[in-house]
């Protein structure tokens, strides 16, 4: 399995990375479960949960408009799916990521509590709501407690953009709240931009945004205050994932009917990993990165006929289809791949 990796280029090695998030179908006629969303649509509000070394879409829990995003119940429900989807020699090493919207007591104990299982090491990385208590601790924190972030793409650090962690300023009041003590708080903030209005609780003229993790700084598979920001932060890569499944066919669920569409939805992740595979496993080149549309029009879409002749099967591709030799690369690669173990 391909390694996850973050600022730049810095790998998570064995460590397999989900990363789990909530996205609005639209629904344009009364269908059952569409609902008013939060988003001030009509529709649908599905959880998903993705494989960042592969791009699979390890579970999709389709849900009526007006679910919370928050609901700890349908996250962790549907995080257990996607971990259940791991072979189970590969689920000793996981990362999960999300955003605020799985800032929970509920679902961080019942990641802690999956830490805690003997040979098995949980990660997570987790938005945080910046409250009264937050926003004071950073004001509190010295200028040269705070360094610089580390680019997504290069590694080399962002002017303007500062991390620091606030979890001993904020101890009393975590272990007051039954937080796990392996939590760390880190908090970014940037300056406020010259045209930005400042809202009531910027009055440091500084923008604050935070996540907790239990991942701690020291140790073999510590990571400074620098490094979990950066790691966190490529979660956004997540909204990727959420927008080729969309075009993968997430993007409209087509019957009246709750139970067609669920079944659409589960059609829908079966065609996201098997166009995960077919670019992991059989595409080369630009292909091999290409999204779902590129994909139809290229590959899937391709003009063929298969025939019988001289009693094989034998697909025809066009000579003047300019993916031809792309396809039939990837048939044969494929054709070469051993059978799976039963």
């Amino acid at each position: 399995m391909p390694e996850a990796t973050y600022a730049g280029g810095l790998s998570m090695g064995d460590t397999i990375v989900l990363r789990v998030d909530g996205t609005i179908t639209v629904a344009h006629s009364r269908k059952e479960h569409a609902e008013a969303t939060f988003k001030k649509t009509f529709g649908f509000h599905s959880l998903g949960v993705w494989i960042d070394n592969t791009g699979e879409l390890a579970a999709l829990m389709p849900r009526p408009g007006n679910a919370g995003a928050n609901t700890a119940a349908d996250l962790i429900e549907v995080l257990r799916q996607a971990i259940a989807q791991i072979p189970a020699n590969r689920r000793d090493d996981l990362l999960i990521t999300s955003d605020g919207a799985g800032a929970s007591h509920t679902l961080i104990d019942w990641l802690h509590s999956l830490d805690q299982t003997g040979g098995r090491r949980v990660a997570y990385s987790i938005g945080f709501d910046v409250d009264e208590h937050v926003r004071a601790a950073c004001n509190r924190r010295p200028d040269d407690w705070w360094v610089p972030c580390l680019s997504n793409t290069t590694g080399e650090v962002i002017d303007g953009l500062q991390v620091t962690e606030i979890t001993d300023l904020l101890r009393e009041r975590l272990t007051g709240l039954k937080r796990p003590k392996t939590m760390r708080v880190i908090v970014r903030r940037r300056k406020l931009f010259d045209h930005e209005q400042a809202t009531l609780f910027d009055t440091c003229g500084y923008r604050y945004s935070a996540f907790v993790t239990n991942t701690g700084a020291h140790g073999p598979d510590g990571l400074s205050v620098q490094r979990a920001d950066a790691r966190h932060r490529v979660h956004a890569r997540v909204e990727d994932d959420v927008r080729t499944t969309k075009d993968t066919g997430l993007g409209h669920l087509p019957s009246k009917q709750w139970q067609v569409n669920k079944a659409w939805c589960a059609a829908v992740t079966i065609a996201v990993d098997l166009t995960a595979w077919m670019g992991l496993y059989a595409l080369t080149g630009a292909l091999a990165k290409a999204e779902p549309k590129t994909l139809r029009y290229r590959i899937f879409q391709t003009p063929a006929r298969l025939v019988r002749a001289r009693r094989y099967r034998w697909l025809r591709l066009p000579r003047t289809w300019p993916w031809a030799t792309d396809l039939a690369t990837a048939i044969e690669i494929i054709r070469r791949m051993p059978m799976p173990a039963t």
